[in-house]
């Protein structure tokens, strides 16, 4: 297939990229390249790679990346509520307006798959499923929303997945497991903020592979929405310091009071729809902290900034 991929050298692309042009597909990657093109430096040599520089805002380039395409990945996006939060205009630019024009510009035999996430949920009690109300608290959360609509209504697929973790080409430290991990091993000290809130959890190389999943599944998959997830990963944030404090038991943790997560994000998600299609994790919390180990004490703290989406 010809694919094109929105954000391909992200923090989820940089891991998707490699593994489509594993499976010989021709990948066109459209990204702002804001955090550099070396996260696609060790595929550079594949002859089905193209990288082309650019934002999806830009209507005209939209329409000429996607001429001849089979499928369109989107993962372009401001991510995250801080990052949102610091640059609105930004924000709904990109995750409203540039989801938009590739949602216009595809064509009816085109598969588009696009990322959205868990924090469209908002405040939940209980379980959430796919039919759960989405009542975003973010504005990160409510572009998603609007992002959503917009891709279902050509048929579209959208992925709402679980806070991701572990090691990426295009590596973030600003993910809850990833930060905590980092804190651990540098600080031997967590400050722990609503450590009894439910969160769900996903390994970027599983995410990586729902997209691939979706791609060739698509024909039952269009115009729906899907948890992308496993319910064994649904974890307190407490539990999360727990397992990291398995693997570095010189690490204490205080509980703080003052922080608060802008999303509310409390809840237990439901992946029985994506499950029973037959797609499931393969890589736990406790094996991502310990690859993120072998690399972490090589990232100094001066430098860590580098690596959050702000």
């Amino acid at each position: 297939m010809k694919i094109l991929v929105t954000g391909g050298a992200g923090y989820i692309g940089s891991t998707l990229v490699p593994m489509l042009l594993e499976k010989g597909h021709e990948v066109t990657v459209l990204d702002t390249l804001s955090w550099g093109v070396n996260s696609l430096m060790h595929v550079a040599n594949d002859t089905n790679l193209i990288i082309v520089q650019g934002d999806v805002i830009d209507r005209k380039l939209v329409a000429e990346v996607m001429i001849g395409q089979d499928a369109i990945i989107h993962l372009a996006a401001i991510v995250g509520y801080p990052a949102c939060d610091s640059n609105p205009d930004s924000a709904l630019a990109t995750n409203v307006s540039g989801t938009k024009n590739i949602a216009d510009l595809k064509s009816s035999n085109q598969i588009l798959i696009f990322a959205s996430t868990g924090s469209c949920y908002g405040a939940v009690d209980g379980i959430c499923t796919e039919d759960t109300r989405l009542q975003p608290l973010s504005l990160y959360g409510k572009s998603k929303v609007e992002g959503e609509g917009i891709v279902r209504c050509v048929g579209g697929i959208v992925l709402r997945f679980a806070t991701l973790f572990g090691l990426s080409p295009r590596m973030r430290l600003d993910l809850l497991v990833n930060d905590l991990t980092f804190k651990a091993l540098n600080y031997k000290h967590i400050k722990l903020y609503e450590g009894g809130f439910r969160r769900t959890f996903l390994h970027v190389k599983d995410a990586a592979r729902a997209f691939i999943f979706a791609l060739e599944n698509a024909k039952i998959m269009s115009g729906q929405a899907y948890n992308i997830g496993d319910e064994k990963l649904n974890m307190t944030k407490l539990q999360v310091v727990e397992v990291i404090q398995d693997i570095l038991p010189d690490c204490d943790v205080t509980t703080v009071y003052s922080e608060s997560d802008n999303d509310q994000r409390d809840y237990e998600v439901s992946y029985v729809k994506i499950f029973e299609l037959g797609f499931q994790h393969t890589i736990s919390i406790k094996q991502g902290i310990r690859e993120m180990l072998k690399v972490f004490p090589f990232i100094s703290i001066r430098e860590k900034i580098k690596y959050f989406n702000v």
